[in-house]
C-alpha cells in the first residue's frame, strides 16, 4: 500500500529573480569578524565561503533583546540557509523557500521569496515560513565571523532584528568535491550481512535507479546488494521502501577497513509502505 509518492524534478524549478539594489552605507566592522563585502562588487571569498557550509540558526532576536521563539518552531531541525553562486534556499521550515540574492557592500540583497505549496498542520510551523520570509527579503546588513575553526553568519535587518548561524560544513566542503549524483532504491526490509567487528550486523539492500531529466523512471534498474555503510542524513524505518537521490563522494586515503566511497542523501524521491 503506497502512502507517499513524492517525485520532483532534479532541480527546484524557479526563476531567477533580480535582487533589488540598495546602497546603504556598510555596518563598521567589529574586531574578529569579516563583513562579507566591503566593496561595490561582491566578496568573492566571502561568497564562496557562504556556499562552503549549511548556516543553521542558533540565535535570534530583535530590536529589544527578546528572543524571536516564532524562528524556533523545531529546535531538533533548526532553520537552515544554503547559498548557492546565486541563489538562497531556506531549509526546515514549513515549505522548501529560494530566492535569488546577490552581496553588495556588505549587504545581502535578496529578491522575492518562491515557496512550494505544501500545507502543514500544525499552526506554529506553517507560520514559521512568514516568519523567516519576512526577515529575508530586501536588503539585510551580512557579517561572517571566523574564530576557532567555527564560521558564524550574521544577519541583521533594517527593522533590528538579529539572526545569528553556525556554519556546518557540506559534504563538498568535507570531501573536497562536487561529487556525483546518483539514486539507490533502499529496500524495505535490511538483511543479514558481514562485518568483522559487529556480528550480526544488518545492511540496507539497495539497488541503482536512473531517472531522465524530466524525473521520470528511466533504463534498467541495477541488482539488489547490501550496502556495507551509512548513507549519511538517511534513517532507516524497516517496512518502508524508499528511492533516495544521493550524492556520492570519493574519501582520500580511506582507512583500512573503511569505504572509500561515501553516500550523502540529498533528496527522499519516492516512498512505499510495503505489506508483509
Amino acid at each position: 500500500m503506497k502512502f507517499r509518492m513524492l517525485l520532483l524534478p532534479l532541480a527546484l524549478a524557479a526563476c531567477s529573480q533580480t535582487p533589488v539594489a540598495t546602497n546603504p552605507a556598510p555596518p563598521a566592522s567589529t574586531p574578529g569578524t569579516a563583513t562579507v563585502a566591503a566593496a561595490s562588487t561582491p566578496s568573492v571569498s566571502g561568497s564562496a565561503l557562504l556556499g562552503e557550509y549549511h548556516w543553521q540558526l542558533n540565535d535570534a532576536i530583535d530590536s529589544n533583546g527578546n528572543r524571536i521563539d516564532a524562528l524556533f518552531v523545531r529546535p531538533a531541525q533548526p532553520l537552515q540557509l544554503d547559498f548557492t553562486a546565486d541563489r538562497l534556499n531556506v531549509v526546515n521550515a514549513c515549505n522548501n523557500l529560494g530566492a535569488g540574492y546577490s552581496i553588495r557592500k556588505g549587504r545581502l540583497q535578496v529578491g522575492p521569496m518562491i515557496s512550494t505549496m505544501m500545507a502543514c498542520h500544525d499552526p506554529a510551523l506553517s507560520a514559521l515560513d512568514n516568519a523567516i520570509s519576512q526577515r529575508l527579503r530586501g536588503s539585510v546588513s551580512v557579517n561572517l565571523l571566523s574564530r576557532d575553526n567555527a564560521p558564524r553568519l550574521q544577519l541583521v535587518t533594517d527593522s533590528g532584528d538579529t539572526l545569528s548561524f553556525t556554519g556546518v560544513a557540506t559534504a563538498e566542503t568535507r570531501y573536497g568535491g562536487p561529487g556525483e549524483r546518483a539514486f539507490l532504491e533502499v529496500a524495505a526490509q535490511t538483511v543479514p550481512c558481514n562485518h568483522p567487528l559487529i556480528p550480526g550486523k544488518q545492511c540496507l539492500l539497495v539497488r541503482e535507479r536512473h531517472f531522465d531529466e524530466q524525473g521520470l523512471p528511466s533504463g534498467t534498474p541495477g541488482e539488489w546488494q547490501p550496502l556495507n555503510q551509512d548513507i549519511e542524513g538517511y534513517t532507516h524505518t524497516p517496512g518502508i521502501r524508499n528511492v533516495l537521490r544521493v550524492k556520492r563522494f570519493n574519501i582520500s586515503n580511506p582507512p583500512a577497513d573503511g569505504p572509500s566511497v561515501a553516500y550523502v542523501l540529498d533528496l527522499v524521491v519516492e516512498s512505499e509502505k510495503v505489506s508483509q
